[in-house]
Formats: C-alpha cells, structure tokens, sequence
C-alpha cells in the first residue's frame, strides 16, 4: 500500500485533538508531512507538538514544497470554500470540517470540481461511524423498520454558546447553532432518508438568549457582538411524504445542559438512537429492544479511515461532497425560510 502525504490546513484545537491523533494512528497508510495556519509560531508549535517535519503561513508555499496527496481543513467555515477548491486544483484529496460551506453554490461547486478532477472531497460528520448508527443501518437493512417516513432530530444545548473562537461572528461562520450542531443530527437524518432531496423547508431562527446575556456553561460570551441565531427549528418535507423535524440550540431554557439525539419512525418499527432502543412488536406484543453491549468506538479514527478508503476507492461511509451539497442546499433553505 502506498503511504499518502498529508498536509493539515488549520492550526487550532480540532486540528489538535482530533485530526492529527486520528492519523497519527492511521500512520500505515498516511504520514502526515506539514502543518499550515495563518499564524507561523502557531503552526510550527502544532507540529512541534505532534514531531510534524513542515510547519507554513502560507498554502502556496505548503503545495509547492510538500505536495502532499490530501489535506485536512480544519479553519473557520468561511475558509472552508476557498481552502477546498485551491487544494482540489492542486490535486489534492479533501477532508474538511463540517459545514461544508456558508453558500449551498460553493457546497455544490465543491462537488463538482473533486468530481470533475477524479478527486475525494468528504467531510467530517463523525456521528456516521457510532456503534447505534451502523446498528440502525443493519436494521433499516434487514427490513425491521418498513419505510421510514418522519424522524426527530435535535442537538440543543441549555447555556452552551461557546466562550471563545469565532462561533458568534455570523461573517466568518456563516450561522450559529444550526451551522455548528444541527448539521451533525441533520446529516444523520437526510442518511436514513438515503440522501434526498426535499421539496419543503419551513424553519426558524431565534436570538433572545444570545443578544440578551446571562449564565453560560461553556464560557462566557458578548452579548453586544452576538451576530448569529442561539436557537433553530425546521420541518422538512419529501416528495414520498417523509419528513424531518429538526431543533438545534446554543442557548435554550430547557432542563437537559445537552441533549442530542435521533427519533427515526418506520412503518413496522422505530428508534430511538441514544441509547439505541427499538421500539416494535414481538410475538404479538408490543416491544422495547434494547442492546447494552453496544461497543464504545473512536468516531474520529474510523470517520479518518473511511475518508482514506474513500481515497483509494474503496466503499466508505464517509459524508461526500454530493451529500455535503444536499445538506448545505438544505441549511440555505433553513435559514432563507427564517428571514421571509
């Protein structure tokens, strides 16, 4: 097997925790060669960290003495489009951190310029590779669900608007807690749905918590500088009348400080996928299913893995760039509904 070069594009804690430690463990099949971000001393600190031989402030500079075979993008969402269609030209593979994009056009250009190049472009929806989601893709496969026509989706957090980073500025991330949360249950849900597109998206978007202030629980953030929405909710519907409800929260006056989960309902059985239980009839009675040995997994590494099977064409469960596409298409959709 041909060992792949890798160049990680972004300098912070994503890169950090969970990125360079996946490749590290995959070491076999990639090496990772340099580490690029705006800020030198903090590149070369990240690669020091990790005994990565390259550290840049500049991606040019980084195609032109390393070539590397695949780059990771872990910057701000609105770097997200610009960094991606430079590393494609450069024939370059591309994992990239979720959103795709702040536009559903860049999302769909993306997929089109890996495609036209012969090129994997895939993003990071590390919630595809838990032990309760491959076992509902057995279900949903082995016919116990019948046709699935409505889940709940929701990720919400009580106080939880990031203390730090960019995560408020709506210039460079697009949006808040359905850009940063809600993508992840979305993903997951437009998966159980086989990826289609829906013909209606009503949605909302709230600010109340975030512009007013008030305790935080994951650091303390600027009221006055808050720029995006702190709550979101959508219903979206599918020509085969399937549907999805979708809810994601920063900030929430709710009882739970996190709760993230999927409700997916079929015309024979349901889930719940957190923990996993099936809800269905056995033996003429209803049923509850419940499966405590379920495996704890690292979702990073294997989301890792499969962006590299994917690279050398093998079958991967990795989040595409056609995928990400429908999905970005969908959020535009969300937040278009919201304004109107």
């Amino acid at each position: 097997m041909t060992q792949l070069k890798a160049a990680i594009i972004g300098g912070g804690n994503i890169a950090d925790s969970n990125h360079i430690p996946a490749l590290k463990q995959l070491a076999e099949q990639v090496e990772i060669v340099a580490v690029c971000s705006r800020d030198l001393n903090k590149a070369r600190a990240l690669a020091d960290k990790h005994a990565i031989a390259h550290a840049f402030a500049d991606t040019a500079e980084l195609y032109r003495q390393c070539a590397p075979d695949l780059v990771v993008i872990c910057t701000p969402n609105y770097l997200h489009y610009p960094q991606t269609m430079e590393a494609l030209e450069q024939g370059c593979h591309v994992f990239c951190e979720k959103p795709p994009a702040l536009a559903a056009q860049n999302a769909r250009d993306m997929a089109n310029l890996a495609t036209s190049k012969g090129l994997t472009l895939a993003y990071n929806f590390q919630l595809r590779q838990t032990s309760e989601w491959a076992l509902l893709m057995r279900c949903k496969t082995d016919g116990l669900l019948g046709s699935i026509y409505h889940i709940k989706a929701h990720f919400l957090r009580r106080r939880g608007i990031p203390g730090w980073g960019y995560f408020t500025n709506k210039t460079m991330q697009g949006g808040g807690a359905l850009m940063d949360l809600g993508v992840h249950v979305l993903d997951l849900a437009l998966c159980a749905l086989d990826y289609s597109t829906p013909d209606q998206v009503l949605g909302n978007t709230y600010d109340f918590i975030g512009k007013a202030g008030g305790k935080g629980l994951m650091g303390t953030w600027n009221p006055t500088t808050f720029e995006v929405e702190d709550a979101s909710t959508a219903y979206i519907t599918f020509p085969n009348k399937a549907s999805i409800m979708l809810s994601a929260s920063f900030a929430l006056n709710t009882q739970a400080d996190k709760d993230r989960n999927l409700e997916i309902f079929g015309s024979k059985g349901g889930v719940k996928l957190f923990p996993f239980t099936l809800h269905t009839e056995l033996a003429g009675e209803l049923a509850d299913v419940q499966f405590p040995y379920l495996e704890e997994t690292d979702i990073q590494l294997k989301n890792t893995a499969a962006f590299l099977d994917a690279c050398q064409g093998k079958p991967s469960t990795v989040c595409t760039g056609e995928q990400g596409a429908i999905l970005q298409e969908i959020i535009e959709r969300i937040y278009q509904s919201a304004e109107s």
